[in-house]
């Protein structure tokens, strides 16, 4: 009953993992790189490494937050679209700077 309203990825994972705190884990490991990658390519600046170390603190704690958005929310799902979309736009900002350069 509760598979049925899980979003498609979580409800992979938790049908694959041997184990539901296995997969609890793999799906807050998910968010945390895939919200890490999306700051990397869209966000982020050159900082000093306290000022990284701070930032990456709280998008954890952030992260456990949409752990528990992603089981019912297509959290995972948005993350790999804005990724797809940013590693795009990366891809085409570098391109165009090599055609101009």
């Amino acid at each position: 009953m509760v598979f049925g309203k899980m979003s498609p990825i979580a409800r992979f994972i938790y049908e694959t993992m041997p184990n539901f705190d296995s997969a609890g884990y793999v799906v807050f490991i998910i968010t945390l790189l895939l919200s890490a990658l999306v700051y990397k390519l869209g966000f982020a600046k050159q900082l000093k490494r306290s000022q990284n170390l701070v930032i990456f603190i709280f998008l954890f704690l952030g992260c456990l937050i949409l752990t528990f958005l992603a089981f019912f929310l297509p959290i995972i799902e948005g993350l790999i679209v804005a990724a797809l979309i940013l590693i795009i736009y990366k891809i085409r900002l570098r391109n165009e700077k090599k055609q101009n350069a």
